[in-house]
């Protein structure tokens, strides 16, 4: 599937006392992100897990942050599958400035596919369609 991108404009509460991005605000960007790529690959993140009982258990997160984001800038968010396979995903998070393009973060978030009681599950072979996953793993 292609990139997502979503454009976030950041809030006061999301700063610091030095005036930038409290770092813990870029791994709920990247929720934000990644809720929106499923929307763009055709389903609605809510729907999957509702519906269908299946849950994306993070079991990993990274952000190497690059440059400050400010008050009232706007970021935007390119999203991507790096890796997938039947039970597991990685996202890849890219954040730029949506004024000048320079980069602010990036990161990446791991996913395990977890049934209604929390045990590994493989995800529908529909949602593999919509994400663009092989049956087989991609390295």
């Amino acid at each position: 599937m292609t990139p997502s991108v979503t454009r976030i404009r950041v809030r006061y509460a999301e700063t610091d006392q030095m005036g930038v991005v409290y770092y813990a605000n870029y791994l709920i960007w990247m929720e934000v992100a990644r809720v929106d790529y499923c929307q763009a690959a055709g389903f609605r993140y809510k729907d999957l897990e509702v519906e269908h009982g299946i849950l994306l258990a993070v079991t990993e997160a990274t952000c190497r942050y690059l440059s400050p984001a400010r008050y009232d800038e706007e970021v935007e968010i390119t999203t991507t599958i790096s890796r997938a396979h039947r039970r597991a995903m990685v996202f890849h998070y890219e954040m730029r400035s949506a004024t000048t393009g320079a980069p602010i973060a990036r990161g990446h978030t791991s996913h395990m596919f977890l049934n209604r009681d929390l045990r590994p599950t493989t995800l529908p072979e529909q949602f593999r369609r919509l994400l663009g996953i092989p049956e087989r793993p991609t390295e």
